[in-house]
């Protein structure tokens, strides 16, 4: 009889065993954190990558700004066009953004329609900047891999240029 109790007490055991490894949880953290992980770093890295995208924003609104209330003087830097002298104000405001000199656009309304180049005195002037930023972490909402901005400001020129 002690051997029929043997026997059945090892299928017992084993049974034990393989319920316990079952039950037990010592993998069950690193499965979640291989799921979690990557999800938390790419919602960190757009929420990083819109900030970008803002800030980008913000600086050229600020150095379209600056460059047109310094193009309404008429002034010109020396030995630069007023233009260049606009275009370089632009540059100066924002100095983390390299900016072309084809993303500058100069239009003035003359006759009630916008017409290219620069204004004279009294008349209402606009620049506008395209600013073509490459995206990073977004490029899957972004087919082209760039985000193209628009800014654009206008006033009236002084009566009088110095």
């Amino acid at each position: 009889m002690a051997v029929q109790m043997r026997n059945s007490a090892m299928p017992r055991c084993a049974a034990d065993r393989l319920s316990r490894r079952l039950r037990s949880a010592k993998g069950q953290s690193m499965v979640e954190a291989a799921i979690i992980v990557p999800l938390l770093l790419l919602v960190t890295f757009a929420i990083i990558e819109f900030g970008v995208l803002f800030y980008v924003n913000l600086a050229l609104e600020n150095g379209v700004s600056q460059a047109v209330r310094y193009g309404i003087t008429g002034g010109a830097m020396s030995g630069m066009t007023r233009q260049a002298s606009i275009e370089s104000v632009m540059r100066t405001a924002t100095p983390t953004l390299t900016i072309a000199d084809g993303d500058f656009h100069f239009s003035h309304l003359s006759g009630g329609a916008w017409v290219s180049g620069l204004g004279g005195p009294g008349d209402v002037e606009k620049l506008t900047v395209i600013y073509t930023h490459r995206v990073l972490v977004l490029r899957p909402l972004f087919p082209s891999g760039y985000v193209q901005l628009s800014v654009e400001s206008s006033m009236k020129n002084e009566d009088r240029f110095n």
